[in-house]
């Protein structure tokens, strides 16, 4: 059976960083997670003691990206940053241990100029080999998410078959999909059955409904009938939530109770 968690990147934002994890365990969350925490604080020390202090586990967080806001997605596809994408990834890892977190998304990149796409997908291929085996040493667990092409039209991975494919390419035990339930379906539809059969390619999975982004029962996902399908499988790790709440975050998990949810 699955556990829910919270992203305190897109929750509870009505306060200060460090005030959302005590927030969190306040709504009975026991893990938490966040896009990630390099801008916070210099020294991790703070974020393990306030994860500590309100008793949640830091579950998952990103490979550092400069410029996000700007609309970069990552470097790991971009065949002139090789040296620097190792440092992310060192970088990461070190985080990782400090948060005592064994996941990292690896986001992939956007189109770059002056290269092909076999140039980008064959350096993605090898900086993944790279990031794969770097995290495997430390026990923890490399994710690749496809993204929505309507939100990020240059983003490199898109479908869960490429990320498959990707994930076959570079034939890593510990290369996990991140599966999004509001991205895939703004990509691609066909939501349980993508699931269903690749469970066991999927190590991470976040949910919010679409159109809008917010939270389930706003829009048009039948998300009822996702989780229980959910429940009744194999898949025993996290769904976060990672959507922008309609009003105080707080007032925004009613769809938990109503739809028979459990944290």
């Amino acid at each position: 059976m699955f556990s829910f968690a919270v992203n305190l990147t897109f929750l509870f934002t009505e306060t200060p960083f460090l005030e959302r994890f005590a927030r969190a365990r306040a709504c009975g969350f026991r893990a938490v997670e966040f896009h990630n925490p390099y801008p916070y604080i210099k020294d991790g020390a703070e974020i393990v003691r306030t994860a500590r202090q309100a008793k949640v586990e830091i579950i998952h967080f990103s490979l550092p990206v400069q410029g996000w806001e700007k609309g970069n997605r990552g470097i790991a596809a971009h065949p002139d940053l090789k040296e620097e994408f190792c440092q992310s990834v060192a970088t990461a890892v070190q985080w990782a241990r400090q948060l005592g977190c064994r996941q990292l998304n690896c986001p992939v990149g956007n189109r770059a100029d002056g290269y092909t796409l076999e140039q980008q997908h064959a350096m993605l291929v090898e900086n993944l080999r790279y990031a794969a085996e770097a995290t495997a040493q430390a026990g923890i667990t490399l994710l690749l998410e496809p993204l929505n092409p309507l939100t990020h039209p240059t983003y490199l991975l898109t479908t869960t078959r490429r990320a498959f494919q990707l994930q076959d390419m570079v034939n890593a035990p510990n290369l996990k999909v991140q599966y999004d339930y509001y991205q895939m379906q703004r990509s691609e539809g066909e939501l349980a059955e993508t699931v269903r059969r690749n469970l066991s390619r999927i190590g991470f999975i976040q949910l919010a409904d679409n159109p809008g982004r917010q939270q389930p029962g706003t829009g048009e996902i039948r998300y009822p009938f996702l989780l229980a399908d959910l429940a009744s499988s194999a898949y025993d790790g996290f769904v976060s939530l990672e959507y922008s709440p309609l009003g105080k975050t707080e007032d925004s998990f009613g769809w938990m109770r109503e739809f028979g949810a459990a944290l």
